[in-house]
Parts: C-alpha cells; sequence; structure tokens
C-alpha cells in the first residue's frame, strides 16, 4: 500500500492522505462469500446505545472470512488480494485444490499466484501458512493467532498486527503481544506465519468530519460542554474546570486512568502486564 496526497483545494483535502490501493489486484469482491451487513448504531439487542458515538455511515456488505484455517494439508493458491471496508488489513482470495474459495486475512508479501498450505504439522515458514504455535520457532512473528483451540483466530488481525512467539513450555506457548504483555497461550492453537498486510494504514489521516462520518463514526461531545443533567461535567456560566477531585463519565464512574478490566478466567495465563500495576 503506499499513501497520496491530493490537491488542497479545501481545508479538509489539505490535511488529509488517502490509500493509493495500488496492491489490489481485483475491485468486484466474490459474491457467493458475501452478507449484508445490519447496522445496529452501537445498540445491543434489547436497544440498549452500548456502544456510544455510532451511526450512519456508508453501506457495506460483509466478507466472510476464514479465521479458523481449517482446511488442512491443501495447497491453495492466491487468487486475488482485495479491498475489505470492514477492516483496514487486506484480503486474500485463495483456491483450494479441490475448487473451493475462501477469504482469509492476508499477511505481508503476499502476491497473486503464490501457494499457501495449513496444517496440524510442522511445514515452510512461510508468510501466509498457518500451523498450531507449537510448530513455531522463538522469535518468528506471527499473526491472527487462536486464544483458543479451534474458536478461530482472536489475536493480531488488524493492518500491520503481529505477536512474537517466545518459546514453548509444557502445554502453552509464551506470546508476546502487540500492546507488550507476555501471555500464555494452548500451543495446540493456530496461527499465521507473518505480519498482517497493510502496514501503513495508520498513517492515513482522514482530513475532514464528514470522511469519519462516512465510517460510521458519530460526533462525540465534551462533558463540560454538556447540561448538568446530561453530565457531571456539565453547567457553568461560560467555560469552566470539571469541578471535582477526579473526572467522571456521562454516569458518574471514575475516568481517565482508572482501570476497568474486569477479572478474567485468563488472567491466570498472563506472565507480564503490558504496564506495571499502580501501587
Amino acid at each position: 500500500m503506499g499513501i497520496k496526497k491530493v490537491k488542497a483545494n479545501t481545508p479538509g483535502r489539505r490535511a488529509a492522505t488517502f490509500d493509493d490501493f495500488k496492491d489490489l489486484s481485483r475491485v468486484e469482491p466474490e459474491k457467493r462469500l458475501l452478507i449484508t451487513k445490519k447496522k445496529r448504531g452501537g445498540r445491543n439487542a434489547s436497544g440498549q446505545i452500548t456502544i456510544r458515538h455510532r451511526g450512519g455511515g456508508a453501506k457495506r456488505q460483509v466478507r466472510i472470512v476464514d479465521n479458523k484455517r481449517d482446511k488442512f494439508d491443501i495447497p491453495a493458491t492466491v487468487s486475488s488480494i482485495e479491498y475489505d471496508p470492514n477492516r483496514g488489513a487486506r484480503l486474500a482470495l485463495v483456491k483450494y485444490a479441490d475448487g473451493e474459495k475462501r477469504y482469509i486475512v492476508c499477511p505481508v508479501d503476499i502476491k497473486v499466484g503464490n501457494t499457501v498450505l495449513s496444517s496440524k504439522e510442522a511445514i515452510e515458514l512461510k508468510n501466509g501458512n498457518a500451523m498450531p504455535l507449537k510448530h513455531i520457532p522463538a522469535g518468528v512473528a506471527v499473526s491472527c493467532v487462536e486464544m483458543q483451540k479451534e474458536q478461530g483466530a482472536k489475536i493480531a488481525r488488524g493492518a500491520g498486527n503481529l505477536v512474537y512467539v517466545m518459546g514453548i513450555e509444557g502445554k502453552y506457548a509464551q506470546v508476546k503481544m502487540p500492546s507488550g504483555e507476555i501471555r500464555l497461550i494452548d500451543k495446540e492453537c493456530m496461527c499465521t506465519v507473518g505480519k498482517v498486510s497493510n502496514p501503513d494504514k495508520r498513517h492515513i489521516s482522514l482530513g475532514s468530519a464528514g470522511r469519519k462520518r462516512r465510517l460510521g463514526f458519530r460526533p462525540t461531545v465534551r462533558g463540560t460542554a454538556m447540561n448538568p443533567v446530561d453530565h457531571p461535567h456539565g453547567g457553568g456560566e461560560g467555560k469552566q474546570p470539571i469541578g471535582m477531585k477526579h473526572p467522571k463519565t456521562k454516569w458518574g464512574k471514575p475516568a481517565l486512568g482508572v482501570k476497568t478490566r474486569r477479572k478474567n478466567s485468563s488472567d491466570r495465563l498472563i506472565i507480564k502486564r503490558r504496564s506495571k500495576k499502580r501501587k
């Protein structure tokens, strides 16, 4: 992927940068691997807003992506590299020897015509190949890692993401996450060799509020700009400080620096946190 700038004929376009899409080989997606995306506006099944500032945006279709890589020991040829509006990474359309087509998250340096393979056994450490963590040597970068066996990739699926295998000990593999956290993952979990494609995605500047809206994000309003009935920080004549010892959320809970991660059953598998615990 390359990043391009355009003629600055408006204030928004002056700051904006765009993807040049030169790494794509096909524009139209595979129709058999598409489903309609339903818009929920950040609401759950009960109609309550669980994620604020979501709604609207351009219409999209969801590509059905193979995150399990469970078609073992059958070589697949990369037919095309495609754009996915629902993620920053590229998708690779692979065609297996038996004729089946699937989308996979495309690793870096994958070209049309390359062959990829998924296996439970040790195979060549080539970008795009998938195998269990137990067959990955220490120091090798992998992506699309499963958290639990046969449940599909959960870790390092975003553009440019990767994790490092630190070693194998007992029934677990030590994995260094993008955040710096080191945790244990079952060594039977599948992973894909190589970093996820499109690492330059993080350098794109949207440049305008309208472009943000088309991505499905609605405006975020400061608490200090609200009325007292709407936010703990609201009210006052003119611009006022928050007026309390600690900043709070819209619902009066502590914010900015307070740990919100709940106790998780996998906490015991974390060897090193991403940051030092506060005293």
